[in-house]
């Protein structure tokens, strides 16, 4: 059976609201060129040996370019037993063209 990932909208997601935890699964390289404000970077490899560092307390907010990557950061957080795990719709290409705010990576 495969997961079901949970989405939300560019339009629906703020970067200041302390109920969230933005994760961005790209590479460093990829959020040097610029990323969502207060956005912490774990490239998609690291997240195994990450694990405590997510928060079972908020929404967690799971983001790459167009949201493959972090599908899979998604289900991969699922089988791990974490339920409040959401992909951005569109990963930043939606951002971008929702004409939502970047922050220099």
């Amino acid at each position: 059976m495969q997961a079901l990932v949970q989405e939300i909208q560019p339009a629906e997601l703020d970067p200041q609201n302390d109920d969230f935890q933005i994760v961005d699964v790209r590479e460093i390289p990829e959020i040097a060129a610029g990323k969502i404000e207060n956005a912490h970077p774990m490239p998609l490899a690291s997240i195994p040996m990450r694990l405590s560092e997510f928060r079972s307390d908020k929404k967690i907010i799971m983001v790459c370019r167009s949201g493959a990557r972090s599908a899979q950061a998604c289900i991969f957080l699922q089988q791990k037993g974490f339920d409040n795990v959401y992909n951005l719709r569109g990963g930043m290409i939606g951002w971008v063209r929702a004409e939502k705010p970047l922050t220099a990576g």
